[in-house]
């Protein structure tokens, strides 16, 4: 048994076979892109400023994904070896920008995980308190210390990589790698409407176990509709078909963008109740 994960060993012959016929994760990756109103999720971001909680899209967005992961736990396996695993956790990897003491831009990546008890408040709270312990250029986060030792020495990485390769192959790379390495997450995202750019279609590391990359892009006009003067933020996804059927896949999309529309359904009563009385005071 891999220490994230258990083997899924009661699913259907054609779904066990896949991975057989399509060993590689680039084999198997299936793009698809999702159009988000962007007014339903302004509107519960501003109300909630207004509460003296402050809510970002990301925040928003993970907080649907992992409501409608909650409801399709399967879009939470991974392929490893051609057996398929059930994760036994879930955490998010995603990149944020620095700058150095020079001016130049720099990048560290950041994985956070969730509880079954987390809402969007308390994701937007793990997630701001993730990038702000980050934010400092001065500040090397544990990947980051351990990518630096491991291009200090020449073929160091070679050696490291080849041998992370081989025990995540057969299940003994141990939980302390794993819980650092970006690469075995439950989902990837970017959000490249931080930037001002348009959504891309990034594909799944072959490395890890990462099923699912999903990318925010730019908001454009409401072409669906043909209300232009409204937005949409186009969510582009690369998906590993190999962990689940179409089938679940579409209703695990059904249920993620429900809930993208109607945020006001990813809080917990408890959890706004308690944010209500820390503002007061």
């Amino acid at each position: 048994m891999r220490p994230d994960g258990k083997r899924v060993t009661n699913e259907s012959a054609i779904v066990t076979a896949v991975p057989y016929i399509m060993p590689k994760r680039f084999d198997a990756q299936n793009f698809a892109t999702e159009y988000a109103e962007m007014e339903p999720m302004r509107a519960y971001i501003h109300k909630k400023r207004k509460e003296g909680i402050r809510i970002s899209y990301m925040s928003l967005i993970l907080a649907a994904y992992y409501k409608a992961y909650q409801e399709n736990p399967k879009i939470n396996r991974f392929i490893m070896n051609k057996k398929i695993y059930q994760r036994s956790h879930f955490c998010v990897s995603f990149v944020i920008l620095k700058t150095r003491q020079d001016g130049t831009p720099d990048e560290t990546t950041l994985k956070v995980f969730f509880e079954p008890e987390d809402d969007v408040i308390s994701i937007n709270r793990k997630i701001e308190a993730m990038i702000e312990e980050n934010r400092d250029a001065a500040h090397d986060n544990n990947t980051d210390r351990f990518a630096n030792f491991m291009f200090s020495l020449p073929l160091l990485p070679q050696i490291i990589v080849s041998l992370a390769r081989m025990l995540d192959h057969i299940g003994l790379l141990p939980r302390k790698i794993i819980d650092l390495s970006p690469f075995h997450t439950s989902l990837f995202i970017t959000n490249l409407a931080s930037i001002n750019t348009s959504h891309i279609y990034h594909h799944c590391y072959q490395f890890g176990t990462t099923s699912v990359f999903l990318c925010m892009g730019r908001p454009i006009a409401n072409f669906l509709s043909g209300e232009y003067n409204k937005k949409l933020m186009p969510l582009s996804c690369v998906m590993d078909e190999r962990i689940c059927t179409g089938v679940e896949y579409a209703r695990f999309c059904n249920s993620f963008m429900h809930y993208v529309k109607h945020p006001e359904l990813l809080e917990n009563e408890s959890e706004t109740e308690a944010q209500r009385e820390s503002v007061a005071i």
